[in-house]
């Protein structure tokens, strides 16, 4: 993982999943339920902290892309556009949505919550499989590549544009296997012990561009490097961290909750607020 203020908690993502080439999570087949299931999961049935409302919990702040303007309730942001998704389909209209703000380490803590589920960035961990539940992947995590903007890659649009360039990455992560595997520079690429180092580098023109993973590029871009720019995002290598709505450990909504965001999988619901909140709006664009 990288070590950013807002990524060191997210640990490494177990291997829930193969590697994919699609932006949208290809979580694992989530069939549409039977009369009994859809029965089950029909609002008026579902056990939720309120009766006839979905409390849905986040971060506060909640930062963008994720959120626009630490609001969750806009509907504005990519998570907040998957929550009100999943709430649809269970069949809350968006007055039942009722928000609350749970830090992301109480959040993960053993214990009961006073949420139905939570959304911000939760990588899905067998460790954290242990104190909690989590629903299907939502969000696969993309690795990415950030450039300063006087580089010669900023504004390239495909991977045939990078293949002339000097990246780097921290050693032994999936951001150096897309390196090799996905864009195979004529240059050799460069390794670093950590991704404080590979900034340095890039900030010093060592580097044409860096790859990390987009939670990671939105930080290094919006907080810490002024002149540094996404590039775009590269198709899928490995086993990708995964990102799953969090819930109280056997929680009785957790089967309605999975199979929701399953269903918002395979009908490319996902996919969709992907290319809008993460691609269009928060510019990171698909290198292909």
């Amino acid at each position: 993982m990288v070590s950013t203020p807002r990524t060191l908690t997210l640990a490494a993502a177990g291997t829930l999943l193969l590697a994919v080439a699609a932006c949208a999570p290809q979580a694992e087949p989530t069939p549409r339920p039977s009369a009994t299931g859809a029965a089950a999961c029909a609002k008026e049935n579902l056990l939720t902290h309120t009766p006839g409302k979905l409390t849905i919990a986040t971060d506060e702040p909640a930062y963008q892309p994720w959120f626009v303007d630490d609001k969750p309730d806009s509907g504005e942001g990519y998570e907040s556009a998957v929550a009100y998704a999943v709430a649809e389909r269970l069949g809350y209209a968006r007055d039942d949505v009722v928000w609350t703000r749970v830090k992301f380490d109480s959040a993960i803590a053993p214990g009961p919550k006073n949420f139905d589920f939570d959304i911000n960035q939760f990588s899905i961990t067998e460790e954290r499989k242990q104190a909690v539940d989590f629903s299907a992947p939502y969000y696969l995590v993309r690795q990415t590549v950030i450039a300063l903007k006087s580089s010669k890659i900023a504004g390239k649009t495909s991977l045939a544009d990078l293949r002339g360039a000097k990246l780097g990455a921290q050693v032994g992560t999936t951001s150096y296997q897309a390196i090799t595997d996905v864009v195979k520079p004529t240059v050799e690429p460069q390794v670093y012990n950590s991704n404080d180092d590979a900034k340095k580098a890039l900030q010093n023109g060592q580097l044409d561009g860096l790859v990390v993973d987009l939670p990671t590029a939105f930080y290094i871009t919006g907080a810490e490097i002024d002149d540094a720019v996404i590039v775009g995002q590269l198709p899928q290598v490995g086993t990708p961290e995964a990102f799953g709505l969090l819930l109280d450990k056997e929680s009785p909504l957790t089967g309605c909750v999975s199979g929701a965001v399953g269903q918002l999988s395979a009908d490319g619901v996902l996919k969709q607020l992907e290319q809008q909140w993460l691609a269009q709006v928060a510019g990171a664009p698909e290198l292909l």
